[in-house]
């Protein structure tokens, strides 16, 4: 029998006590991303109250990626720091059982020494891979088909090899779009709806996604919350998007507005209406 799938929004009542547990535990998330990313990132963590640590200064690899509550790598942060740092960093975190998302950016793109470091860490027990619909084709071992960081394919192309890659390695697999797809290795699979375009048109949006995937999984203390966990930050952010998308003027008024969106989210269902 397959599971069902399921739709969550920012109004579904297991969403709320996701962002309630961030701000009350500040979790330490540390990150491995792109110089392009890592102000948006830090500045998204921050907005919800976590405490981020973002590069790979010498030590903090496998510094901090054991020591924190849990860590993002994003693999185009390979134009600031080594495979290695990436690797000591992903190690470190597997000896302190600290869970940790990869974000395969520009996988499938053409190059394939690129791609062969992204497999390498995938193979390393992430509890969540986070990307657009080509990124997980590709990582999934699917055709090739991504144009540098941007999409070609489509939800309906990835959520079947998203699936395959869910089970293979067992691994919560999240899928951005028009609508985000999280799916878990057992087959349960939720749906997402919201957010806005503007989004694909802020530099390191999805990449700060990723971190506040970490920040939710942080304080998440049982295996099985987590896929719940996960959709619930995507729907967070899908709000923030929608309400910061209501004044801005372009794309630049939209990313101010939507890290002024995500600080005041409400995260109590009997806090009032969301701002």
């Amino acid at each position: 029998m397959h599971a069902a799938t399921l739709s969550m929004d920012y109004d579904h009542p297991d969403c709320r006590p996701v962002l309630c547990r961030i701000r009350a535990q500040a979790p330490f998330v540390y990150g491995l991303t792109n110089y392009v990313a890592a102000t948006l990132s830090a500045n998204v963590l921050l907005a919800v109250g976590a405490a981020p640590a973002i590069g790979a200064a010498p030590g903090w690899p496998a510094g901090f990626g054991g020591q924190a509550g849990a860590m993002w790598v994003n693999a185009a942060g390979l134009i600031n720091c080594t495979a290695r740092d990436m690797l000591d960093a992903v190690n470190a975190a597997n000896a302190g059982h600290v869970p940790w998302v990869l974000d395969p950016v520009a996988m499938g793109a053409g190059v394939g020494e690129y791609d062969a470091i992204i497999r390498n860490l995938a193979a390393r027990t992430p509890a969540v891979v986070r990307g657009n619909a080509s990124e997980v084709v590709a990582l999934a071992g699917g055709a090739a088909t991504a144009r540098g960081v941007e999409t070609t394919a489509s939800i309906a192309q990835a959520v079947p090899m998203g699936q395959v890659l869910a089970r293979g390695h067992k691994v919560i697999v999240a899928i951005s779009g028009p609508d985000d797809h999280i799916l878990a290795p057992d087959g349960r699979h939720i749906i997402v709806p919201g957010g806005h375009p503007l989004l694909t048109q802020v530099t390191g949006a999805g990449c700060a996604l990723g971190g506040l995937v970490a920040a939710a999984l942080a304080t998440v203390p049982k295996e099985s919350d987590r896929l719940v966990a996960v959709a619930a930050v995507h729907a967070l952010y899908a709000r923030a998007a929608e309400i910061a998308a209501r004044d801005a003027g372009g794309p630049a008024s939209f990313a101010t507005g939507f890290v002024d969106a995500l600080s005041r989210l409400q995260d109590s269902a009997t806090a009032g209406a969301d701002a």
